[in-house]
């Protein structure tokens, strides 16, 4: 297989900006990482051994530059996760069972409504948005990119056990934003 930069933008630009755009939230930025990976796979077209298929060697690239972006975003951020990990305090007792009135309820995401789950998505967007650096990187990479935890912990520099304890977090936090804005 040959590579074609000529029709890159034409048939990969906004597939690798969709990409982009549901990992970083950012339209300013999902638009340069697209450039860049334009860019770097440019630079690297005699590496592209021709086993896989243009876009998903494109995507690649773009997804290591998100990562990229991921660990500058993740760096000398420990006072914010202090402040978040302190907002969870109250989620629970001292024996560990939920206060009643930020236990689990039902978030009515079931529904097949089109518009419905539009609006969902919106809003899990802005909760995102709100968490750590760090713990949004380690969310969608678990949960978007479906990413091994091995992986996760190599690419952003992580524990194992500091992975689970973003992981746990995150998604409290996730949970609380969707309760008080989607319910």
């Amino acid at each position: 297989m040959t590579l074609n930069p000529h029709q890159w933008v034409a048939t990969h630009a906004d597939y690798l900006y969709a990409y982009a755009i549901t990992r970083v939230n950012d339209e300013e930025q999902a638009k340069d990482l697209v450039q860049e990976t334009f860019l770097a796979a440019l630079e690297k077209t005699a590496n592209f051994e021709g086993k896989s298929s243009e876009r998903t060697w494109l995507t690649a690239i773009l997804k290591n530059k998100i990562v990229d972006v991921y660990r500058k975003k993740s760096s000398g951020l420990k006072n914010i996760e202090v402040k978040a990990e302190e907002e969870q305090s109250d989620f629970f007792e001292a024996d560990g069972h939920w206060v009643a009135e930020h236990g689990p309820k039902e978030f009515g995401i079931e529904d097949k409504d089109h518009l419905v789950n539009k609006e969902f998505d919106s809003i899990l967007k802005k909760c995102m948005e709100k968490l750590p650096a760090l713990w949004m990187a380690v969310f969608t990479m678990k949960h978007i990119d479906e990413e091994p935890t091995d992986t996760i912990c190599a690419e952003l520099k992580v524990t194992s056990s500091n992975f689970w304890v973003i992981i746990h977090r995150a998604k409290l936090n996730l949970r609380a934003c969707l309760q008080k804005n989607w319910i």
